[in-house]
C-alpha cells in the first residue's frame, strides 16, 4: 500500500495537512508494509524538510500512489484519473459550487471518499476539524471585540504557532464586563468554550444571565432547546427539532437585549427558524455588538452574516438599515465570519485530525474495511456514483 499526501492547492491557501511527519513515522512503525510519499509543498504547516528528516520521500509526482489523502478540494485539473482519493469535497449536500468536482470524479473514474462521510458503525463521524473551528472562532471573536470596543489588541491566530500561545495571549487581556452567548453543544462549541474559559469569562446560569448584572465578564452555553420552541406550544423534543425544524420558531430574542457578544457553534438547517430577523435588530432593545459566526451559514440563522470573511480580512460591519458597513461604524455590529478557521492553528488542527484518521480510518486499509468506515464514505467508483449516493444523479447531470 502506497499512501500519497497531496499538496493543498485550493485558494485561499490552506496550511493544514492530514498527517504530520511524526504521525507518518507512527504509521510506518505500526504498518511496515505502508509506503508514504509526500507531495512537495511550500505552504504546508510542516516543511518538506521535516518529512525528509523523518525518513520520507518528498516529490512532485504522486501518480503511482494507491491512495491519495488531502484536506480541501483538489482542483479538477490536478485530479489524477483512476486513483483513490479522500478529502473534503463539499458535494454530498448538492453544493452547486462544487458540482463540477463531483462530475470530474465520474469522468476521471476516480474512487472518491469524503472525510465528512467517514463514520463508525454507530453512525458517528470519525474525523473532523470542528473543535479547531470553535477554538479559533472564539479567539477571533474576542479579538474582534477588542477592536470594536477599542479595549485591547490581540494578534491574529495564524501569526502564533500553537493553541498554548493563544492561551498565553488571553491571560494578558482585560475584558470589560460583557455578557457572551455561545450556541451549540457539539465539537465546535466545545472548542469555543475552552477559549472563553481561557479568557477568564465565567459561566453562569441562564436565569442569572438574563436577570443579573455582573462586575466581571460572563457567558452561557445554549443548546437548541434554549433558542427554539415548537410553534404549537408542545414541550420541546430534540429529535423532533432535527427531524421537522420547520415546526419550530425562535425563542432567542429574550437574550438579544442583554447580550454583548454571540459566538455560534450550533448546527442549522435551512428549514429551521433563524435566531432573529432583520426587523428585530432595528429595535432599541437589540444590544448585540459583536458576532463571531463560526457556523457561517450565509443569511442563515444569523441574518447579519452576509458573506464569509477571510483570514486576511476577518471582520466587517453590519447595519440593519444599510447592510454591510465598516466594522468600526458607530451603529455597526462587528461580524467575524471566517469559513476556514481551523487553518489558522494549522499544526494543532492537523495533528488532532491525523490522530483521528490513524485510529479510525487507516486500519480499514489493512483489515478489509470490516467496519464499513470506508465503504460508507465512497461516493464514486468506476465512473459512476455508488448506490448510496445515486440520489446525486440528477444533480451531477444538471
Amino acid at each position: 500500500m502506497k499512501l500519497g499526501i497531496i499538496r493543498e492547492e485550493k485558494v485561499p491557501v490552506d496550511w493544514r495537512v492530514v498527517f504530520s511527519p511524526k504521525q507518518c513515522q507512527e504509521m510506518k512503525n505500526k504498518y511496515p508494509e505502508l509506503e508514504i510519499i509526500v507531495q512537495n509543498s511550500d505552504v504546508r504547516c510542516f516543511k518538506d524538510s521535516e518529512y525528509i528528516d523523518a525518513g520520507f520521500t518528498v516529490q512532485e509526482d504522486i501518480s503511482d500512489c494507491d491512495f491519495l489523502v488531502g484536506v480541501k478540494e483538489v482542483p479538477v485539473e490536478s485530479l489524477i484519473p483512476n486513483k483513490k482519493y479522500v478529502f473534503f469535497s463539499h458535494t454530498y449536500k448538492e453544493q452547486e459550487y462544487n458540482r463540477h468536482l463531483l462530475k470530474a470524479f465520474i469522468d476521471k473514474k476516480i474512487e472518491f471518499y469524503d472525510h465528512e462521510l467517514l463514520k463508525n458503525p454507530q453512525g458517528m463521524r470519525v474525523v473532523m476539524f470542528g473543535k479547531w473551528a470553535g477554538v479559533v472562532g472564539a479567539y477571533n471573536g474576542l479579538r474582534t471585540l477588542g477592536i470594536k470596543y477599542r479595549a485591547f489588541d490581540l494578534p491574529q491566530a495564524f501569526t502564533v504557532d500553537r493553541k498554548s500561545d493563544v492561551e498565553d495571549l488571553l491571560k494578558d487581556i482585560e475584558l470589560p464586563n460583557i455578557k457572551v452567548v455561545l450556541t451549540g453543544k457539539g465539537h465546535v462549541a466545545s472548542g469555543a468554550r475552552e477559549i472563553l474559559i481561557d479568557a477568564n469569562i465565567k459561566e453562569v446560569s441562564k436565569d442569572d444571565f438574563l436577570n443579573k448584572e455582573f462586575d466581571y465578564p460572563v457567558f452561557i452555553n445554549l443548546g437548541c432547546k434554549d433558542y427554539a420552541k415548537p410553534k404549537d406550544g408542545r414541550p420541546f423534543v430534540q429529535n423532533e427539532y432535527f427531524t421537522n425544524p420547520q415546526d419550530f420558531e425562535t425563542s432567542f430574542l429574550s437574550y438579544t437585549n442583554v447580550t454583548d457578544m454571540l459566538v455560534t457553534g450550533h448546527y442549522w438547517d435551512q428549514h429551521a427558524p433563524r435566531l432573529w430577523e432583520v426587523e428585530d435588530m432595528k429595535t432599541d432593545d437589540f444590544k448585540l455588538s459583536v458576532i463571531a459566526d463560526i457556523t457561517c451559514d450565509i443569511e442563515g440563522s444569523v441574518p447579519s452574516t452576509l458573506r464569509p470573511s477571510t483570514i486576511a480580512k476577518p471582520n466587517y460591519g453590519y447595519s440593519p438599515e444599510f447592510g454591510e458597513v465598516e466594522c468600526l461604524d458607530n451603529d455597526a455590529i462587528a461580524v467575524m465570519a471566517v469559513d476556514n478557521l481551523p487553518c489558522e492553528l494549522a499544526k494543532d488542527a492537523s495533528e488532532n485530525f491525523g490522530d483521528m484518521f490513524i485510529a479510525n480510518v487507516i486500519p480499514a486499509l489493512f483489515n478489509g474495511d470490516k467496519e464499513g468506515v470506508l465503504s460508507g464514505a465512497n461516493m464514486t467508483k468506476e465512473g459512476k456514483l455508488t448506490d448510496k449516493y445515486s440520489y446525486l444523479e440528477d444533480f451531477v447531470n444538471a
